[in-house]
C-alpha cells in the first residue's frame, strides 16, 4: 500500500510538503541505521515505500516549481 498517494501529496501545502519530506528522511535514516547495525526490521519494504514517497514528493514540486516558472515567463 502506497504511503502517500500523489493526490494526497498535491492536496498538501508547501510547507506540509517540506514537513512531510523531512519525517520521512528522517523514519528512512533510522531504518538505515538499524540495518547498518545488524538489527532486523520488522517490516523491511518500509524502506521501500519511504523511497518511494519521497520521490513522490520531490517530483510534484519540481513539477510545481517548473509550472511557477513557466506562468511567470508567458
Amino acid at each position: 500500500m502506497a504511503l502517500l498517494k500523489p493526490d494526497e501529496i498535491r492536496k498538501m501545502s508547501k510547507e506540509e510538503r517540506e514537513k512531510k519530506l523531512q519525517e520521512l528522511r528522517l523514519e528512512l535514516l533510522k531504518l538505515r541505521t538499524t540495518i547498518s547495525m545488524g538489527g532486523a526490521l520488522e517490516n523491511p519494504a518500509r524502506v521501500r515505500e519511504i523511497k518511494k514517497a519521497i520521490a513522490r514528493i520531490l517530483t510534484i514540486q519540481g513539477e510545481e516549481e517548473l509550472k511557477e516558472r513557466h506562468g511567470k515567463r508567458g
